[in-house]
């Protein structure tokens, strides 16, 4: 009985969540190995680690101003087809981005092109997260939700090691339209795995009187009286806002660490190694037994990770740095996710899942944009080191003002 409780396969003996896991790792191969060769592409032609910040506002933005909306939809609608229909868009932005590289002279005009494409690649995304989540919440019970979790953070992850490696060796040794065709290739194959999956959705239907204003506000107001998960989400929120170093990666792989589009690929691979690595520990392990004072302790040490990597200046150094940066965040996403799915009801699981997405989803890229404009002013190593910084400062108070996280106990 105790190896049947803590199976760690529970969730891949599901066919169904198979095919979503192969997508969740071909749709996240596809779009780490486009932000390696964005980032790159843009800072190349612009040399101003601010037009990095603005890839991140440039996404963040559209993402924002109609998530909301889009967890309204994945609540009303077919998830299934909503996920199908969000990455058929994000194909065609993978395509459009080779089209520019390959009809486009490299320079300003390039670049604002990218940007409108990513803006693009924003609102679909926007729809794609709460509809994806809630759609992974039905392909397996709820007692495996934990596993579920644990083993699709680890494939977003190996993806996220495999995507800047490889878009970085692209991009290196091959070209921007190489990198481009791949990412493109790698957005249908998970956008077949989508349509691969057959389910008949087990979710109560909302009530049909609702206004879609009022439905807009359920997911806000069950957040709300969730103290446990709206301070792990703000934790999270502004952790991820000061304390994110990914979107300064072309800066310190070219004036600081000197190695190049290679060495980029290798350090915006790092945090990910470092999360399969963790992924996989806690998939095999039974729920956390203190799980707020591990989210806690998690955090404040992506905070120091940020403060030593903001201040190495060795490559390995960095890169373990990075690593290690991975590993605690992996425990953060972990025991966010699986507050977030087992406490919220399934028929409000998509504008839950759609108010997380606001806070998780839209901090990388807000962050990124922070770190871009405090880098143009105080310089990539400053912004870095005061980020990780306010991470810890973050971390104390939500620990003083959210008792119940602190008391926070075993997941199930």
């Amino acid at each position: 009985m105790t190896a049947a409780a803590h199976d760690p396969y529970a969730a891949l003996r599901f066919p169904n969540y198979r095919w979503f896991i192969g997508s969740t790792l071909t749709m996240t191969l596809a779009a780490q190995l486009q932000g390696t060769v964005v980032a790159w592409q843009v800072y190349a032609f612009t040399r101003d680690p601010l037009s990095l910040g603005l890839i991140g506002l440039a996404e963040a933005l559209p993402f924002i101003s109609v998530a909301l909306f889009a967890g309204h939809v994945a609540d009303r609608t077919s998830r299934r087809r909503l996920t199908i229909g969000a990455l058929a868009v994000l194909l065609a932005c993978s395509l459009a981005l080779l089209a520019i590289t390959v009809r486009v002279a490299p320079g300003r005009s390039a670049v604002w092109g990218m940007y409108a494409v990513i803006v693009v690649s924003g609102v679909a995304r926007s729809f794609l997260q709460p509809a994806r989540t809630a759609l992974g919440a039905e392909l397996v019970p709820r007692a495996h939700y934990p596993n579920a979790i644990a083993w699709r953070s680890s494939t977003w992850q190996l993806a996220a090691v495999l995507g800047p490696a490889v878009g970085g060796i692209l991009y290196g040794f091959a070209g921007a339209a190489v990198a481009y065709a791949v990412d493109a290739a790698l957005m249908a194959v998970a956008l077949l795995c989508i349509t691969a999956i057959l389910h008949a959705p087990r979710r109560a239907a909302p009530p049909e009187g609702d206004s879609v204003r009022d439905s807009l506000a359920a997911g806000v107001r069950f957040i709300a009286g969730q103290p446990v998960v709206l301070g792990a989400l703000t934790l999270d929120l502004f952790s991820v806002l000061f304390g994110g170093a990914v979107a300064l990666l072309p800066v310190f792989a070219d004036q600081i660490l000197h190695v190049g589009p290679q060495g980029l690929g290798a350090l915006r691979a790092a945090p990910a190694a470092g999360a399969v690595a963790m992924s996989l520990l806690l998939a095999h392990r039974p729920p956390m037994r203190r799980a707020g004072p591990a989210l806690l302790v998690a955090v404040a040490l992506f905070g120091v990770t940020m403060i030593g990597f903001g201040l190495s200046r060795s490559v390995v150094l960095s890169i373990a740095l990075l690593a290690a940066s991975g590993m605690v965040d992996t425990v953060s996403v972990v025991i966010r996710g699986t507050l977030v799915q087992l406490l919220t009801p399934e028929h409000l699981l998509g504008r839950v899942s759609a108010v997380n997405s606001v806070f998780i989803g839209s901090s990388n890229e807000i962050g990124a944009f922070e770190s871009g404009v405090a880098a143009k002013l105080l310089g990539a190593v400053p912004s870095v080191v005061l980020g990780g910084l306010a991470t810890l400062v973050v971390v104390a108070v939500t620990a003083v003002r959210v008792p119940e996280l602190r008391w926070l106990r075993e997941l199930r």
